[in-house]
């Protein structure tokens, strides 16, 4: 991508305070990271909020937003920054101060075409084309397929549901949608929704019939 970059910034709401990011590290409001789309972990860049010209410089550590219109998730320390908690968007620039070397400062990883991976690590794979009926929970989307891997193995382990993923493509960019479970109506699915709800936050129910 351009090396400076236009749009909207948002920022973390508190319930994903601790929470893990999809670079392994956990979220923390008072640490200036962010989440971009494309940019490889360890990316700093410069954020500045073009209504008011108030600047801050982050750390790349997650994946997302992915609504259409935003560029960069920000934690709350950084949009606080910026000026814009009472608003909750702003529009801002995007500038790469440092590329970085793609891992993070926690929990150092190896990368192999911007895919994050531990130095030994295996799965085994039983891969079919699958035609779901019924409703299931999404509990996210992802790019990098080391950790929805990751995931998938441990959400089949915890709650012995299937897992399947759905392969999509937002604004030209491949991403995964991690999906557990076939019920066969959505009272079914809202129960286990409400299962999964402390862990992930954000999870919803999916109609495969409507994907």
């Amino acid at each position: 991508m351009a090396q400076v970059q236009t749009g909207k910034a948002s920022f973390y709401a508190d319930k994903f305070e601790g929470v893990y990011t999809a670079s392994g590290e956990k979220y923390k409001h008072n640490k200036l990271t962010g989440a971009h789309k494309t940019l490889p972990f360890g990316t700093k860049v410069r954020v500045t909020n073009l209504e008011n010209n108030q600047s801050v410089e982050v750390i790349i550590n997650d994946r997302g937003p992915y609504v259409e219109d935003r560029i960069i998730d920000l934690s709350k320390a950084a949009a606080e920054q910026l000026g814009f908690i009472n608003k909750g968007l702003a529009n801002v620039k995007l500038e790469v101060v440092d590329p970085g070397d793609g891992k993070t400062k926690e929990q150092p990883m190896r990368t192999i075409d911007q895919v994050t991976v531990e130095e030994k690590e295996f799965y085994e794979f039983a891969v079919s084309r699958w035609q779901p009926k019924g409703f299931g929970v999404q509990i996210g989307t992802y790019q990098e397929l080391v950790n929805l891997m990751r995931l998938a193995e441990n959400l089949k382990n915890s709650y012995q549901k299937q897992v399947k993923v759905q392969v999509k493509i937002i604004n030209g960019v491949k991403y995964y949608g991690l999906i557990l479970g076939q019920f066969p109506t959505r009272e079914k699915a809202e129960d286990f929704r409400e299962e999964l709800r402390n862990k992930f936050p954000d999870v919803f129910i999916v109609e495969y019939d409507r994907l």
